[in-house]
Parts: C-alpha cells; sequence; structure tokens
C-alpha cells in the first residue's frame, strides 16, 4: 500500500484540499496531529491540540514515535494520506514534524506540500476563530513555507520519495484537488 505525506503551514488550506480529494481517491485520512493528541492526552500532557507545540521538545519527540507505530500499522491495510506539518514552530526554534525515526517508521512514497501566499495565509488565520494561532508577520510565513521546503526536500532524501507542490491560492481550490487526485492516482 502506498503513504502518501501531505503537509502545509497552518492556513495554507492543506487539509481543506485533502478533504475535497479524498472524493476521489482511494486513501484513507490520517491526521498526525490527531494521533499525536491522543497519545498526549492519555499520558496527561495536553487539554487540546493548539498545547502540543508548547511542549518540551522532547515530550514532543517521544510523542511523534508513538503516533508513527501507530499510523504505520494501518498502512498495512489501505492507502494512506498522512495530513501533518514539515515543521513545527516553537519557541526554541523548528522542530521537524518528520524526524529521521518517523520517516523509517512510515517509510512514505510521496510528500505533498501544500502552499499559499503570505498574504492568504495571514487573512485564512485571521479569519478562523475555531483554532488558538500565534500571530506571525508575511516575513515569518515565508520563513516557515521555506522550511517546509527545505525539511521536505530533506525528508525525500532519506527516503527516496519524491516532492511535489501544490499551490492553494484563494478561490483557485478545485485546481489544487485536481492536481493532488492527478498526483496520487
Amino acid at each position: 500500500m502506498k503513504v502518501a505525506v501531505m503537509a502545509g503551514i497552518p492556513g495554507s488550506g492543506s487539509t481543506t484540499v485533502l478533504n475535497q480529494a479524498l472524493k476521489d481517491l482511494d486513501y484513507i485520512n490520517v491526521n498526525y496531529g490527531d494521533v499525536m493528541l491522543q497519545i498526549a492526552q492519555e499520558k496527561g500532557l495536553v487539554e487540546d491540540r493548539d498545547a502540543l507545540r508548547r511542549l518540551s521538545p522532547s515530550a514532543q519527540k517521544e510523542i511523534q514515535k508513538g503516533a508513527a507505530k501507530s499510523i504505520r500499522e494501518r498502512s498495512k491495510q489501505n492507502n494512506i494520506i498522512v495530513d501533518t506539518h514539515c515543521t513545527i514552530k516553537t519557541p526554541a526554534g523548528f522542530l521537524p514534524g518528520l524526524p529521521k525515526w518517523v520517516l523509517e517508521e512510515l517509510q512514505p512514497d510521496i510528500f505533498l506540500l501544500i502552499e499559499a501566499d503570505a498574504d492568504e495565509i495571514l487573512l485564512r488565520r485571521i479569519s478562523d476563530t475555531s483554532r488558538t494561532r500565534d500571530l506571525e508577520m508575511m516575513k515569518e510565513i515565508n520563513l516557515h513555507q521555506e522550511m517546509n521546503r527545505a525539511a521536505s526536500m530533506a525528508y525525500a532524501v532519506l527516503t527516496g520519495a519524491t516532492v511535489q507542490i501544490i499551490e492553494n491560492h484563494d478561490n483557485q481550490l478545485e485546481n489544487s484537488v485536481v492536481e493532488m487526485v492527478e498526483t496520487l492516482k
């Protein structure tokens, strides 16, 4: 079975693109953050998802490893799209979303990187009242996307997977969905 890893920084619309593309794909969506949240809650470390990124790097690493093992088990029966982040911005700096021990467990076939312009991302974040997001300036948003590109290529070097960048601009969701579906079929 195939394992695809789809990532985008908060506000890129990656989950929206994925949810639409899944209507035409034979893949099961596994949200890496949800798996991590479940593990962290079971350990009594956090109450909500946004608190995950405030954990110490060592706690995040332990939770990442447990999530990778759980997801790998699911991938034995079905094509999987792992909805995650290439990098996580923490107070201590950028943390790899998929460190070596995670990649070794997942053995992904492809990385799909969803991107948008910084001004689009900023407006989407401001409009989303369902989440507690850190306010970042456009320069910081651009840096985060650049870090994701660098990280996804490093991940590809370690795994032999390919990297596909899909742009998700405002009012062009259908184009992004079509590109994702064509890439994964």
